[in-house]
């Protein structure tokens, strides 16, 4: 179940590939399953059971999409902050030591969760059957890819890592801090650099989704993913 050294390696490709598979939806040309927007759809449903109106029901939508962007880009920055940005973005793994601080406190994968949560926001603006394969497949993916890590860390730190694996959840979060802190201090800004895209689609949202335009956020993410390439090269590296 855990994810080899190749997909670890190229884990930020693979994961684009699938949000890409999820915008697109090639299968469409065949299958012709969508013909609108997870937006619309959602927004739709509490509209046709007649609870709330349909421009109610597409404010909270978005309202939706703008709190899944902003936790995602806030808990996944909260745990950059507390790693070296070498090994956010490493492309093999690494671990000198337990990390128990900021995040880490509440569980041992917040930059995994966080993924997740941003990858809610942007399902609302693919296919409907597109949004299906992303959730799942990026799902199923950080799944492989956190067994893949636990299983190197548990083999580098042995005893200190397996005890705190015992005492803190994996992926969902405690609500009150399951080991004590540690001595490590967080490195803010270079955590912003980090996760400057996960903020740039919170401000898409935040901002142009007002428009109601999903094709307008659509085109504000990807600048945003623009942007994060560039700051990439004022990351610290070894």
């Amino acid at each position: 179940m855990k994810a080899t050294a190749l997909e670890f390696r190229f884990r930020f490709l693979l994961g684009i590939i699938i949000y890409l598979l999820g915008f697109i939806a090639p299968w469409n040309m065949f299958l012709h399953l969508d013909s609108i927007r997870s937006w619309q759809l959602l927004a739709s449903w509490p509209a046709r059971n007649g609870w709330i109106g349909f421009s109610a029901a597409t404010i909270a939508v978005l309202v939706l999409g703008i709190l899944c962007a902003f936790a995602g880009a806030f808990l996944r920055t909260w745990a950059s902050a507390y790693l070296d940005p070498t090994v956010v973005k490493a492309g093999a793994m690494h671990g000198d030591s337990v990390v128990a601080s900021g995040p880490y406190r509440y569980l041992r994968n917040p930059l995994y969760f966080g993924t997740m949560i941003h990858t809610f926001a942007l399902a609302l603006l693919m296919p409907p059957s597109g949004a299906l394969f992303c959730v799942f497949a990026i799902a199923f993916f950080q799944v492989r890819l956190i067994a893949g890590e636990e299983f190197y860390l548990t083999a580098k730190l042995g005893a200190p890592y397996i005890a705190y694996c015992a005492r803190v959840p994996r992926l969902f979060p405690s609500m009150t801090p399951r080991v004590p802190a540690s001595a490590t201090q967080p490195a803010w800004l270079t955590a912003f650099l980090s996760e400057i895209y996960m903020w740039g689609v919170f401000l898409s949202f935040a901002t142009l989704g007002w428009r109601y335009n999903s094709v307008l956020i659509i085109k504000g993410i990807l600048i945003s993913l623009g942007v994060s390439l560039i700051a990439r090269a004022f990351l610290p590296r070894k």
